[in-house]
């Protein structure tokens, strides 16, 4: 054994023996803290219960809230409409949502049909709980929590609920849903004869770990070496391969684009220049009116390798700026997709490298590519501000659906592409690439750092 061991060896021992003295000292208090462990774990999942049940109502309040809003107190008609949005709506085999009028009748109850219509106002539980007139009391007061036993669909069994409920007070209505909370019993009594167990044998199971750690020691300082050679190699080739991809898949793109566009245009215009030969010689009347509409055509083809010529590298964003380059995007995708884009933005033509412009410029385009593919949005904003600690670009939509959850460039298709293509891009500036999505809609924030500027702020140009 040379040097590096012995001092391994001594070093894992000096742990062994201070681990199994912690070890003792930690297992005889122990005892004393299980209990208010346990206690902590069974207040923590009733709150985590809860916050699961105020997310389950508001999702159930936005679901209903245009119908409800735009309604009148006597709408017959968005009441129905309400309802039956209400009894479709679950979310596990359990979880449903309920509805009640304040004088106890109930109006939705998918899971025991033969409650609606009827009035449950002196409706108990095996423990004597006014349910529904509890329920009701609680909604009327702002919305709250109240516990109380309830046949469990699944199995049929009675077991506790705890329910949250809120008031629709132009309708009189009490919406609800609730959790059943028997796991978190049988969880708690589970978690006290495991600790309790577990107590007693940590001291020896933590000696015998100890004693293969000495031995693991050596197997990973041995195994080290070859696994990180391994994962390097491997995200090599992983990088490689998805460059690859990239490549062929904008290849493919471009390929497409000229088959179905200008190839399909200039066999027109030689088709038609044709017609005009035959017409020209024969002295036809129409001979320029061909000519005029293959002249037509081939101006088709020329726009549409422009169009191409574009979106491979917009010129403005060299000639321009970035800026102009984004107003000129956001204003070509509102022309075609009939979506409003609002752009916020700051002139900073000769601030940035180019590179770093380019990157801007393409997450955009991503984030504009997604959007109308797969958000749903109308409305899509899009703020670019400068400071002296660097570069932030904002793009916000008002989709229902995030448009990175979804298909050709992002996560499951293809895992992840364009998202992980826009990280890249900025990460390779020490930026960073921010994504946030709400039913309200989704929002990505792109962000460099102030190297990204060929001059820094506030500094003078040399």
């Amino acid at each position: 054994m040379n040097f590096r061991p012995h001092v391994i060896l001594l070093g894992a021992l000096t742990l062994v023996i201070s681990i199994l003295a912690i070890s003792f000292i930690v297992t005889s208090q122990s005892r004393n803290l299980a209990r208010n462990g346990i206690s902590t774990f069974e207040k923590n999942m009733l709150e985590a219960k809860q916050r699961e049940l105020i997310n389950y109502v508001s999702m159930a309040q936005s679901s209903i809230s245009q119908i409800y809003n735009n309604a009148t107190p006597d709408d017959l008609e968005a009441q129905e409409q309400v309802k039956q949005i209400l009894t479709n709506l679950s979310y596990s085999e359990d979880g449903y949502f309920f509805v009640y009028d304040f004088e106890g009748n109930n109006l939705v109850h998918p899971r025991q049909d033969f409650r609606v219509g009827k009035n449950w106002i002196d409706l108990t539980d095996p423990r004597g709980d006014r349910v529904i007139e509890n329920l009701i009391n609680v909604a009327k007061q702002g919305g709250g929590f109240h516990s109380y036993i309830w046949e469990k669909p699944s199995s049929g069994e009675i077991a506790d609920k705890l329910s949250y409920a809120i008031a629709l007070p132009k309708w009189g209505w009490m919406l609800g849903t609730g959790l059943y909370v028997d796991d978190i019993i049988a969880q708690t009594a589970s978690a006290n004869d495991e600790l309790k167990s577990s107590i007693d044998q940590t001291f020896f199971l933590i000696a015998i770990i100890m004693l293969l750690a000495i031995i693991t020691v050596y197997i990973v300082g041995l195994l080290l070496n070859l696994r990180e050679r391994a994962m390097s190699d491997n995200k090599l080739k992983h990088l490689t391969q998805r460059i690859i991809d990239t490549q062929e898949e904008e290849r493919t793109r471009i390929a497409r684009e000229l088959h179905d566009g200008i190839s399909q245009n200039l066999i027109a215009v030689r088709y038609v220049l044709d017609l005009a030969r035959h017409k020209v010689k024969n002295d036809a009347s129409d001979a320029l009116a061909t000519i005029e509409r293959a002249a037509a055509n081939l101006g088709l083809a020329i726009k549409e390798i422009r169009r191409i010529s574009h979106d491979l590298r917009p010129g403005m964003l060299d000639d321009l700026g970035l800026s102009s380059a984004l107003e000129e995007l956001t204003h070509h995708f509102s022309q075609n997709t009939k979506i409003k884009v609002k752009l916020n933005t700051v002139s900073i033509k000769n601030l940035l490298h180019t590179d770093a412009k380019t990157a801007l410029y393409r997450v955009a385009q991503e984030a504009l590519t997604n959007v109308e593919r797969h958000s749903g949005a109308t409305r899509v904003q899009i703020d670019l501000s400068s400071s002296a600690k660097g570069v932030e670009m904002t793009i916000a939509d008002n989709g229902t659906s995030n448009p990175f959850n979804n298909g050709s460039s992002n996560q499951p298709g293809n895992a992840g592409l364009g998202l992980r293509n826009m990280q890249e891009r900025m990460e390779h500036f020490s930026g960073a690439l921010i994504m946030r999505s709400s039913p309200k809609g989704t929002t990505l924030s792109a962000k460099l750092p102030r190297s990204i500027y060929l001059h820094q702020k506030g500094k003078k140009k040399p």
